[in-house]
């Protein structure tokens, strides 16, 4: 089974349960990167470690959730070899996949419309990176990475 990490703060913490059990029912393990309560926690940390989890290869993608998504996304894509996008619509998850080859979605809890959640990660999970003159622009984007 392909495996997909998993990352939210306190305030991504309500989805959490659903988004697992949307990841089983599609045939994925999920490594947990917490946070495990509602508990107010810094959003940075568990979006290192899922980022990580990517980078190494551990896992396959990674989806985290907080409040507005912004700064789990900003924090994910400082770890090298993440392509972290905050998405709120199955377009942008699709566009994401195709175009950018995210390998981290992150949503808004208090931002994407809850009945809309399983569909823009069900969307994300099952584009494809269409490659050609994507491949291009991504490859600039790892080289830039890997200089800096």
């Amino acid at each position: 089974m392909p495996k997909i990490a998993f990352a939210c703060d306190h305030r991504g913490f309500d989805l959490k349960q659903e988004v697992f059990a949307l990841l089983k029912r599609l045939g994925y393990d999920v490594a947990d990167c917490g946070t495990n309560s509602a508990e107010s926690c810094d959003y940075p940390d568990p979006m290192f470690c899922a980022g990580e989890k990517v980078a190494s290869g551990e896992c396959v993608k990674a989806i985290g959730i907080c409040h507005s998504g912004i700064g789990s996304t900003i924090a994910a894509n400082k770890v090298k070899g993440v392509r972290a996008a905050l998405c709120h619509t199955e377009e942008q998850a699709r566009l994401s996949r195709q175009h950018n080859d995210a390998n981290m979605l992150v949503l808004g809890s208090g931002i994407a419309k809850k009945e809309d959640i399983e569909g823009i990660i069900t969307t994300w999970l099952n584009t494809s990176f269409e490659g050609g003159r994507h491949e291009r622009r991504v490859h600039k984007i790892r080289e830039y990475e890997n200089r800096h």
